[in-house]
């Protein structure tokens, strides 16, 4: 590979871009609203209630120490089904609201840069009781799962989308992040778009340590097809695309 052009993407790693910007002229500054801080939804869409923080049957929990130790990249997973009450955990230790601040702002289990949360979580649902195989999105500010649509061939086409990783399609659930690039450009405009990648390491981090908790593992996943993955998720590529997945499954460990 030429120097330059590796010198050219090193260059998304360094906050040089700060010193180019006019942060007078971003959105924020010239006082338009923010985005709001989940996606707009029908409200007849078919709905499914989570549990509710702290009130998770069979989720006792693990030592912070015990968590960190054990936690690694696991590709072996069980027929055993999640429960409802392991997948309302994992969506709160993930992108569950601590408070909401106002339509455009709210406090979160995980960091953001300036509280911006760039992220939808939407769900490849495999193996989880109760709930039909398809496509769900988390709904943060009702703590509410909302179908997206139900497919009998779920696994075979993620399995598809991420070039042929078969343990992902023997997963029970499978987290896939979309990112909506304007919420954090509204704040800092091309600066942007170094954060948002730091901010999913943030979230799929909370996920592995969760998922140590219940007897479960996951394995992030950042080589996928981009095109064949956003037509899955149903999204348009451009101002929404999906920046990083994880298979979540039962070890039996």
């Amino acid at each position: 590979m030429k120097e330059s052009l590796l010198e050219e993407y090193r260059y998304f790693l360094k906050d040089t871009v700060r010193k180019t910007i006019d942060f007078s002229q971003t959105d924020q500054s010239r006082g338009i609203d923010p985005p709001p801080v989940e996606k707009p939804f029908a409200k007849d869409s078919t709905r499914i209630d989570l549990i509710p923080h702290g009130k998770w049957d069979g989720v006792e929990g693990i030592d912070l120490i015990a968590a960190i130790g054990n936690r690694k990249s696991r590709r072996a997973y069980s027929d055993e089904p999640l429960t409802a009450d392991e997948l309302s955990f994992l969506l709160w230790a993930t992108q569950g609201m601590r408070m909401r601040i106002d339509y455009g702002h709210a406090y979160r289990t995980v960091p953001s840069a300036g509280c911006r949360h760039a992220f939808e979580t939407y769900l490849c649902v495999l193996n989880v009781t109760g709930i039909d195989d398809g496509l769900y999105r988390y709904l943060p500010v009702e703590h509410e799962l909302l179908l997206e649509f139900t497919d009998d061939h779920m696994a075979e086409k993620i399995v598809a989308a991420t070039f042929g990783q078969a343990f992902i399609g023997k997963a029970a659930v499978t987290f896939i992040w979309t990112a909506i690039p304007y919420r954090m450009e509204w704040r800092y405009g091309i600066a942007a778009h170094k954060v948002i990648a730091i901010d999913a390491g943030h979230v799929c981090q909370n996920l592995y340590l969760a998922c140590e908790a219940i007897g479960a593992g996951t394995c992030a996943i950042a080589a996928y097809d981009q095109d064949a993955m956003d037509q899955l998720v149903r999204v348009d590529g451009t101002d929404e695309f999906v920046i990083y997945l994880a298979p979540v499954g039962k070890t039996g460990e």
